[in-house]
C-alpha cells in the first residue's frame, strides 16, 4: 500500500510523466524535418520514400487515435500508456540504429501508434488525477507541453544534426521516453466500467480512407494526376469515409459523435487546428529542407532560425490566457488566424540569398498568430459542449488536429513538387544533359540542391543552380500563398460561427476557457 505522501504526490508525477511524453510525441514530427535531408543524403533515399518518415508516423497517429483511446477505457490507461512508452522507445530508438529507408517508415508507423496510445491513456490519466478547476489547469498544460514539442522539435534536432547525426534525433527522443517510465508505479490504473471495446469498423473505415487519401497526395507527383492508381486511390478514399459516416451513425456509443458537429462553436474549434496545420505545420516541415538545401544553412543554423518562428507559441499562449478575459475568444482566434495568413504572405518576399534579419519579421508574426491559439484551443475543445461529452471532445479534437496535420502535410509537400516541375520543365531545355525533371524536382524538395548540382558540367554549374533554386523559390512562394489564402478565407469563417452561440454553452464553460491556458 502507498503511504498517504506518496498518493499525495501521484497527481502532480502524474502530470509531469504525461506533460513530459505528450510533449515528446509533436517533436517526433517537427523535429524529424530538419533530420530529413540528412536522412535522403546518407541513406540514398528517393522522396517518396523519405516523405513516409514523417508521414507514416502522422498517419497512425491519427487513425488510431480513437481506437487506442476505446482500448485505454477497457484495458487500463496506465496499461496503455506504458505500453504506447514501450512501443514508441523501440521504435524511434530503431530508426536511429538501421539503415534501410522502409524499415524506417515501418518503425516509424508502428511509433505512431504507440504515440496514440500515450496521448490518449495520459489524457485520460489526468482526468482521473485531477478535477473541478485544477482539471483545467492540468489539461491547459498538457496543450501547452503539447506546443512546446510543436515549437522546440526542430531546433533541438538541428543542434543534435550538427554535432551527432540525424540518428542522435532518433536516440534522444527514445531516452526521454523510456526516463518517463520510471513514473510508472506513481500513477494510478483506471478503467471505464461502461467500455464495451474497439469499434473496429469504424476504426477500419477511417484509418483505410486516411491511408488512400495521403497514397494518392503523395504519389500525384511522381505518377500524374490523372493516373489511373492515383484515381482509384481518391475514390477509395471517397467511398471508406463515406462507410465510416455509416458505421458511426449505426452505433449506440460511436467512438466519433458526429451528432457534436451539429455545434457550430465545436466545429469551429476542431477546424482551428486544421486550418493551422496548413499555415504552421507545413512550414515546420518544409522550411528547414529550403533553409538547409536553397538557402544553404547548416543543419544547426536552419534549426536556430526555426527558433523564430516557434519562440513566440511558447510565449503567447499565457498571453492570450490572460488578454481573452477582456477580448472575446472569438475575436482572438481570429485575429491569430489574420497573423498567420499575413506572415505566410510576408514570407513570399524571401529568396535563396535571404539574410536571416530578413526573416525575424514574418517568422515572429506567423508564430505569434500560432501561440494566440494554442493557448485558447485545448481549452475550448472542451467547454464548447456538455462536461458530460468532454472526453469525446478531447478525442475528436485531438483527431481533427493531427488528420489535419498529416494531410496537409502530404498535400502541400505534393503540391510543392508539382509546381516545381512545372518550372523546371519551363526552362529544362536550357539546360541540357542535367537529368529528367521528376527526378530533380524531387531532389530539390529534399534540400539535395548541392547534390544535384555536382552532376552538372562545371562550366554550366552555376546558371543550372541559379535555374533550379530559383524554380524551387517560386514553387515555394506559391505554397505560401496558398497557405496564407487558406488561414485569411478561415479566419472569417471561424469568427462567425463562434459568434453564432455566443451564449452556449454556459457562462462557466466560457470561464474554462482562460483558466486552461
Amino acid at each position: 500500500m502507498s503511504t498517504p505522501a506518496a498518493r499525495r504526490a501521484t497527481p502532480l508525477i502524474t502530470l509531469i510523466a504525461v506533460c513530459v511524453s505528450c510533449g515528446l510525441l509533436p517533436a517526433s514530427l517537427t523535429g524529424t524535418s530538419i533530420a530529413l535531408p540528412a536522412i535522403g543524403s546518407d541513406l540514398g533515399a528517393a522522396l517518396v520514400s523519405l516523405q513516409w518518415v514523417v508521414n507514416a508516423y502522422n498517419l497512425a497517429f491519427a487513425g488510431v487515435m480513437l481506437a487506442a483511446g476505446a482500448l485505454a477505457d477497457l484495458l487500463g490507461r496506465k496499461r496503455m500508456f506504458a505500453t504506447g512508452l514501450v512501443v514508441f522507445v523501440a521504435c524511434t530508438a530503431g530508426v536511429g540504429l538501421v539503415s534501410d529507408i522502409v524499415t524506417i517508415d515501418v518503425l516509424r508507423a508502428v511509433a505512431g501508434i504507440g504515440a496514440a496510445m500515450v496521448l490518449t491513456a495520459g489524457s485520460a490519466l489526468l482526468a482521473q488525477a485531477y478535477s473541478g478547476p485544477a482539471q483545467m489547469k492540468a489539461f491547459g498544460a498538457l496543450g501547452s507541453s503539447f506546443g512546446l514539442g510543436l515549437a522546440l522539435g526542430p531546433s533541438t534536432s538541428g543542434i543534435l544534426v550538427d554535432l551527432w547525426g540525424w540518428r542522435s534525433v532518433f536516440l534522444v527522443h527514445a531516452a526521454i521516453a523510456l526516463a518517463v517510465l520510471v513514473a510508472l508505479p506513481s500513477l494510478r490504473e483506471s478503467r471505464d466500467p461502461e467500455a464495451t471495446g474497439v469499434d473496429w469498423k469504424g476504426t477500419t473505415t477511417f484509418s483505410g480512407g486516411l491511408v488512400a487519401l495521403t497514397l494518392a497526395l503523395v504519389e500525384g507527383p511522381q505518377r500524374g494526376w490523372a493516373d489511373p492508381l492515383v484515381l482509384a486511390l481518391f475514390a477509395v478514399f471517397a467511398v471508406l469515409i463515406a462507410g465510416f459516416v455509416v458505421v458511426e451513425r449505426a452505433q449506440v456509443r460511436p467512438m466519433f459523435d458526429l451528432n457534436l458537429f451539429r455545434q457550430p462553436r465545436f466545429v469551429a474549434v476542431c477546424l482551428m487546428p486544421v486550418l493551422l496545420a496548413f499555415g504552421f505545420v507545413c512550414l515546420l516541415v518544409f522550411l528547414p529542407s529550403f533553409f538547409i538545401g536553397i538557402a544553404g544553412m547548416g543543419p544547426q543554423q536552419a534549426g536556430l532560425t526555426m527558433l523564430l518562428l516557434t519562440v513566440p507559441v511558447l510565449v503567447f499562449p499565457v498571453i492570450a490566457g490572460a488578454v481573452v478575459k477582456a477580448v472575446p475568444t472569438h475575436v482572438l482566434l481570429g485575429l491569430s488566424l489574420v497573423l498567420v495568413a499575413a506572415g505566410a504572405a510576408w514570407l513570399t518576399t524571401i529568396d535563396r540569398d535571404a539574410a536571416t534579419a530578413t526573416l525575424i519579421g514574418p517568422l515572429l508574426v506567423i508564430g505569434t498568430g500560432v501561440g494566440i491559439s494554442f493557448g485558447l484551443l485545448d481549452g475550448a475543445a472542451i467547454g464548447t459542449v456538455d462536461p458530460a461529452r468532454a472526453g469525446m471532445a478531447a478525442g475528436m479534437f485531438n483527431t481533427m488536429r493531427l488528420t489535419g496535420e498529416a494531410v496537409a502535410i502530404a498535400g502541400m509537400g505534393s503540391l510543392l513538387v508539382s509546381l516545381t516541375q512545372g518550372r523546371l520543365a519551363d526552362g529544362i531545355a536550357a539546360h541540357p544533359g542535367t537529368g529528367e525533371v521528376g527526378e530533380i524536382a524531387n531532389d530539390l524538395a529534399q534540400g539535395k540542391l548541392g547534390e544535384v548540382a555536382a552532376t552538372v558540367p562545371e562550366a554550366a554549374r552555376g546558371g543550372f543552380v541559379d535555374f533550379a533554386a530559383t524554380a524551387y523559390t517560386g514553387a515555394f512562394h506559391t505554397v505560401l500563398w496558398i497557405l496564407a489564402a487558406v488561414c485569411a478565407v478561415g479566419a472569417p469563417v471561424i469568427v462567425l460561427m463562434l459568434r453564432e452561440r455566443a451564449t452556449t454553452p454556459s457562462p462557466e464553460a466560457d470561464a474554462a476557457l482562460p483558466a486552461a491556458s
